[in-house]
């Protein structure tokens, strides 16, 4: 059996349902049914449409809610109570009576009604009966406008509050143990606080409407919008600002005004923050530009203020209004620190007219974001406290359209600072480091190609220039210089290579090279004397000719083209060793190699001795980004593809952790090929860029026999210094957890053995092919010498050849020559020591050292054992009897560039070798190596060798 609530709750649906008939045919139809023409009129009939469509959904929903009720009453055992629809969807019938305050309290506030009235005022004098039925006998002297405010106002007020009425009713009818009681308890709550709401919402758009009457145009014309709400107005509670003076404070849902004479300064409400540590007298407000000081005679009034604008920031970053009523439930002590929000500048400034969107912080941008000026330029990254900071790229439109610079950088207040990219719109390329914004540190600048006079410079900068230790390379006129610099001047000590093979040495002032100086051509002659700054020969100097010959004397340029000389020529001195002339070596000396590269390892130590801050690790060491093309083509194509912070191979914190777990010797040799071969281990960049700079010096150009030295040198140095790279992340690493290095493994000759023991073979593979190919120019004489001596020893049979070298004949392995079908043993090529020529092959399969000297040890072993085979028993080769077999062995193995091969190993073996087994065997394989290239091997006597005629003849 149903409740006389439910009856109840029935006919109140029915009257609501007649009476939004009536107010729709009534009177918004009506309204709507002129067509103004001035932007106010249609503006009040897109908020009269809005409003009728808000109507609609709340009638439908009614009926709805209706219909529900008529089938509770009619079957009230079948239907229970939570399926009517106020019930069950209480929810959204809710929301429609939310948005049709809305709609209604937006018109009121711009006095839709009233405007509308005026439209067809004819019509309203007819209709003055059927509208005093809506105002529920009201009288007829209220004026039209008016008359309809409250036409659609008293049914709505009314009809909500009797639906709070009934359900509570209906709620204490039914019982604590009803299947509904909590539905119809909740309902009832609902709309006791879309009462409360109506209330509030009502005097807002009261006051609000009351607000634009005493405005004047100006300031009214600003500052009207239907949704806007006055929440407070200084002239009900006084408040003074500072520094502004404000003449009045006017607080709206979303901005907060301050009326200045004809003057309007409107502060978003988002962008606001309340200081919660302001003293007691003033109350202090952030925003971006701005820092306001409200303050009161009365701490009531001031406390009022405070709350006020506390609840409409909160109430403005939700994006829509409060509900059930503003400030109600939990207040917040204190407005949201961190936002994002959009804002353009206005004040003067390096930010004025540039738009910010992003995270904010206390009024200033402050972690995400991306800002733009009207000119183009960009910039999207990390900021803080209003500055740039952290990785960030920006983009500076050029004169020429679609040209922008685009720089990928770190910043640090406002400036780059740190590892960044730079693609400037002339096609130019800068990678390396800032400090203040300007290039400072180690750094690569590099020119396209197609551009005029392409040049790359590798080395150190400061302030902005090339400062320091450096390589620069003109590609239209083929050269390279190589050392100091100093205000983007070559200036100090310098090798020029030009890609004609001529190298110069000397000191450089003002990007020209004075004084003595050397100079050495492609043929090996050697220059030693004055320069003009052009480098022509110029005063006393010294020519030796790579025949032994010198010329000595006074060099100039005469009127004509040449090179005009008054000396001495002499031809008494003995011819030189060719292989000491060609192997001048230039640059030892003048740049110690512990200092060439201080722009790289300088950084790595500083952030070692600062303890590794994970936050440092990518602005020192770099960062791998996506190809740019499109972004320096647009800007809407702001993005740039990064290790991800959060991947644990490039952790900082797990990084430390895994060098500890693995200091033990057994395992460190694999914790280093790991790292050295990670772009994201710190050991890792470092090596690549260390690969940068040794390319930069060593390839093209730079492969040049004479620069061999430095190269050599170079490599070694750079292993020195990534072991003490290791060993200051392992300090870092026990620091952190409260324990010491030992002291005992920092002494040099330690130092030296792990060096060449352990990191030098580690990092070989990344130069050795630069590095082998100076070896290759540097030995090319002797390499010719001695491949020449292969080719003629090469015609040779097994067991001539054998004979050749004075081999003994017991110890020949015959037994391996197999013969074919009259075949003779003095026919057969290539099948004695097979074994050992095979293991010797292997010696060009790898490029450390050790291996190297283990392959030529297996390579020993290998002809021992052949040889014992041969006698049957084991036999030790004397070194009379083991050189002209590794001579036949060497010969067979046909191994190409042996002599740069040899002298390569000599250079980079582990000096904890010398002396031992494999100095004995190097040394053995140099003898090889010097005997096949002397004269006396290739004039040998060809008729020795069987003609075709005896060939069937036994040997």
């Amino acid at each position: 059996m149903c409740s006389p609530e439910e009856e109840a709750l029935l006919q109140l649906e029915e009257v609501f349902l007649a009476t939004l008939d009536r107010i729709n045919g009534q009177v918004l139809q009506p309204l709507l049914e002129a067509e103004p023409s001035d932007p106010q009129g249609k503006e009040c009939r897109r908020l009269l449409l809005q409003l009728q469509s808000s109507c609609q959904q709340l009638w439908e929903a009614t009926e709805k809610s209706l219909h529900s009720l008529r089938e509770r009453l009619r079957h009230p055992d079948a239907v229970g109570l939570e399926s009517v629809q106020l019930l069950c969807g209480a929810d959204h019938v809710l929301r429609v009576h939310v948005e049709y305050i809305e709609s209604y309290t937006s018109c009121v506030v711009v006095q839709a009604f009233q405007k509308a009235a005026k439209w067809r005022s004819e019509y309203w004098r007819a209709q003055r009966k059927a509208l005093r039925q809506l105002l529920w006998g009201m009288g007829s002297e209220r004026a039209t406008g008016p008359a309809l405010v409250q036409a659609l106002r008293q049914p709505l007020t009314h009809h909500v509050q009797q639906y709070v009425l009934l359900l509570l009713s209906l709620g204490d009818t039914i019982g604590d143990r009803h299947p509904a009681r909590e539905l119809v308890v909740r309902t009832a709550s609902l709309f006791g606080s879309l009462q409360s709401f109506l209330r509030q919402a009502l005097d807002q758009a009261e006051a609000t409407q009351a607000l634009w009457r005493t405005l004047s145009s100006r300031p009214r014309d600003a500052l009207r919008t239907p949704a806007r709400r006055l929440l407070q107005d200084s002239q009900d509670i006084p408040v003074t600002v500072a520094p502004l003076r404000a003449e009045r404070v006017l607080l709206f849902d979303d901005v907060l005004v301050l009326l200045q004479g004809h003057s309007v300064h409107t502060f978003d409400l988002k962008l606001v923050w309340v200081d919660p540590e302001q003293d007691g007298c003033a109350l202090h407000l952030l925003t971006p530009e701005e820092e306001l000081f409200f303050s009161s005679e009365n701490p009531q009034d001031q406390a009022i203020w405070r709350w006020k604008i506390t609840q409409a920031v909160c109430q403005a970053l939700r994006g829509k209004k409060d509900f059930p009523v503003l400030g109600a439930g939990p207040e917040p002590s204190e407005t949201p620190t961190c936002r994002s929000v959009a804002y353009t500048f206005l004040a003067e400034g390096r930010l004025c007219q540039a738009t910010y969107e992003g995270e904010w912080c206390r009024g200033r941008p402050h972690g995400k974001g991306t800002l733009k000026w009207p000119d183009g330029r960009n910039h999207v990254g990390s900021f803080c406290q209003g500055l740039e900071h952290g990785f960030g790229i920006c983009l500076v439109p050029q004169a020429s359209e679609d040209k922008f610079d685009c720089y990928k950088c770190h910043w640090r207040e406002g400036s780059m600072c740190g590892y960044g990219i730079c693609e400037h719109g002339t096609d130019q390329v800068y990678k390396g480091h800032f400090r203040d914004g300007l290039r400072h540190g180690f750094g690569v600048l590099e020119s396209a190609p197609q551009l005029p006079g392409p040049c790359k410079y590798t080395g150190h900068w400061e302030r902005g220039q090339r400062s320091g230790y450096g390589v620069q390379e003109d590609r239209d006129r083929g050269e390279r210089y190589i050392g100091m610099w100093q205000a983007n001047q070559r200036h100090g000590p310098g090798v020029m290579v030009t890609q004609a093979g001529v190298c110069y040495q000397g000191n450089f002032q003002a990007d020209k090279m004075v004084g003595p100086g050397v100079l050495l051509s492609e043929d090996d002659s050697l220059y030693e004397g004055t320069f003009t700054r052009d480098l022509v020969l110029l005063g006393k100097g010294k020519v030796t000719f790579p025949n032994g010959f010198t010329l000595e004397g006074s060099f100039g340029s005469g009127a004509g083209s040449g090179l005009h000389t008054q000396g001495l020529l002499d031809t008494a001195a003995p011819p030189p060793d060719p292989s000491s002339t060609c192997k001048r070596q230039l640059g030892l000396g003048a740049f110690p190699v512990e200092s060439r590269w201080q722009g790289v390892y300088g950084p790595f130590r500083d952030f070692v001795r600062a303890g590794c801050p994970g936050h440092l690790q990518e602005a020192l060491l770099g960062f791998h980004v996506q190809s740019s093309r499109e972004l320096r083509r647009s800007q809407e194509y702001l993005c740039c593809e990064r290790t991800p912070p959060d991947d644990s191979v490039g952790r900082m914190e797990d990084i430390l952790e895994e060098l500890l777990r693995h200091r033990e010797p057994a395992a460190l040799q694999s914790y280093l090929t790991k790292a050295l071969s990670s772009s994201l281990h710190p050991l890792g960049m470092l090596l690549r860029t260390l690969m940068q700079t040794f390319q930069a010096t060593y390839a093209g150009i730079g492969a040049n026999k004479h620069l061999q030295g430095l190269a050599q040198e170079e490599v070694k140095q750079h292993a020195r210094e990534l072991w003490a790279a290791y060993r200051g992340l392992l300090q870092v690493a026990l620091q952190r957890k409260g324990q010491a290095l030992e002291e005992e493994e920092e002494d040099t000759e330690t130092r030296d053995l792990r060096m060449h023991g352990l990191v030098l073979p580690l990092i070989l593979p990344s130069f050795y092919s630069e590095l082998f190919t100076l070896y290759l120019l540097l030995h090319e004489r002797e390499d010719s010498l001695y491949s020449q001596g292969l080719a003629n020893l090469s015609l040779f049979p097994d067991t001539k050849l054998l004979e050749f070298l004075d081999v003994q004949k017991h110890l020949w392995p015959l037994k391996d020559l197999t013969l074919t079908t009259n075949q003779r043993h003095s026919l057969v090529k290539d099948k004695c020591f097979l074994s050992a020529t095979e293991c010797l092959q292997k010696i060009i399969t790898t490029v450390d050292p050790r291996e190297k000297l283990e392959v030529l040890e297996r390579t020993y072993g290998e002809i021992e054992a052949t040889v014992s085979r041969v006698l049957g028993r084991e036999h030790k080769l004397p070194m009379d009897d083991l050189l002209p077999l590794l001579i036949y062995v060497v010969s067979r193995a046909r191994i190409q560039h042996l002599g740069a091969e040899i002298h390569l190993i000599r250079d980079m073996m582990d000096p904890i070798h010398t002396g031992g087994l494999y100095d004995f065997l190097l040394t053995a394989l140099e003898s090889c190596y010097e005997h096949l290239q002397r004269h006396d091997m290739h004039r040998h006597d060809m008729h020795r060798l069987p003609s075709r005629r005896d060939s069937r003849e036994p040997w």
